[in-house]
């Protein structure tokens, strides 16, 4: 469940990013801790994003969360970046990935096959296309249930 300051948290945290090329992409209110943890996850979208960009943005948000009063308990602030997922799902992954192995996994089976794997060429609104050994596959997106590099 998520906690009901959540969305605030975002409303404020998106800005103090956005000021240092970054976004946001989750936050988690753990008021089970104590004291209770906050953690919120950013990333730059040109390239890994480091402990300098991290440190920043607790320094940058730590004043604004004060400044707010939001949340008027004590807690912890975590600054962190999600890493990167094996699961391709942006338009943004998928042009990344483009010319690495990846695997396609789909429900109900296309063409009597459930798992799928080769080098992956592109996505568009209704296919994703793969190379196996020199031959093109589109598999239908209405039947892919994920896909990730390998």
């Amino acid at each position: 469940m998520v906690h009901p300051l959540i969305p605030q948290i975002l409303e404020l945290a998106t800005p103090v990013a956005q000021k240092l090329g970054l976004e946001v992409v989750g936050a988690t209110f753990q008021t089970n801790q104590n004291p209770p943890v906050l953690r919120v996850d950013i990333r730059n979208r040109d390239r890994d994003t480091g402990l300098d960009e991290c440190e920043q943005m607790s320094h940058l948000l730590d004043t604004a969360l004060e400044e707010s009063q939001l949340i008027t308990q004590s807690y912890v602030l975590e600054i962190s970046s999600p890493g990167i997922s094996k699961r391709l799902t942006t338009d943004r992954d998928f042009i990344a990935f483009k010319g690495f192995p990846v695997i396609v996994m789909t429900d109900p089976p296309y063409k009597d096959k459930s798992q799928w794997q080769g080098t992956l060429n592109r996505r568009d609104e209704t296919s994703v296309y793969l190379n196996q050994k020199g031959r093109n596959i589109a598999i239908p997106r209405d039947r892919i249930l994920w896909v990730e590099f390998c």
